[in-house]
């Protein structure tokens, strides 16, 4: 498979919009933080990763019922499923000017329960193409990491349950994500609306940019929640 840049201006992976609110007062106090201690761009992109990964537990881990959707939302509480996570993520790291791009993957519970699962891809300066990165938090069974020279997810995909990577690389959340966890009062809500695909439109091949990503390093797998 290949990542398909579906904006090929590259500034639209560091816009700030009502989402990716990288102007707010908490994502630059966080930002600034990381970056006093991590001074070029990849050490302060691993930081970030793992103070999202580390430092915001994921709700069904922690058993938060609140949605949360707006970056500052997500780094302020220190709750999110993935989705969430991937845009606080995406905000630490656009506030220091690094591209980055909203990705998924549909993953099942062996077959049943699909669900849309959300990662972040970056780009940093000096290598070759975009890297996707997953920020959902690690458990028993999972150990994802920040990997530029091969991907460590939480969960690679099985093709033989319905599992998808979806390629395209998504200069803002997908609509129907956002819609979600927008309207969801709680998570159980929210479970009743969440998307189990995506349906994406392929981009003009003219339009975008494509880049080849290494097939993931696999981990034990355990019960799969976005």
């Amino acid at each position: 498979m290949e990542l398909i840049q579906q904006n090929p201006d590259i500034s639209a992976y560091l816009a700030a919009d009502e989402t990716v609110d990288h102007g707010h007062p908490v994502v630059r106090e966080i930002s600034d933080r990381l970056w006093a201690d991590h001074l070029d761009a990849y050490s302060y992109a691993k930081a970030a990763y793992e103070f999202v990964r580390d430092a915001v537990p994921h709700s069904v881990d922690s058993g938060d019922l609140r949605v949360t959707w707006r970056a500052s939302d997500v780094l302020a509480t220190r709750n999110g499923i993935c989705v969430a996570k991937s845009h606080a993520l995406a905000a630490l790291l656009r506030a220091r000017a690094i591209p980055t791009a909203f990705c998924y993957q549909r993953l099942t519970e062996d077959g049943a329960d699909p669900m849309v699962h959300g990662l972040v891809a970056v780009r940093l300066p000096g290598r070759p193409g975009w890297a996707r990165q997953d920020p959902r938090g690690n458990k028993t069974g999972v150990d994802a990491q920040f990997s530029l020279d091969g991907e460590r997810l939480a969960w690679p995909v099985r093709p033989e349950f319905g599992e998808v990577d979806y390629p395209v690389l998504h200069a803002a959340p997908h609509p129907a994500v956002l819609a979600a966890l927008r309207a969801a009062t709680d998570r159980p809500h929210l479970w009743r609306t969440y998307p189990t695909e995506l349906r994406t439109a392929t981009p003009d091949p003219g339009s975008v940019r494509r880049r080849p990503f290494s097939r993931p390093v696999t981990a034990r797998r355990s019960a799969r929640r976005p």
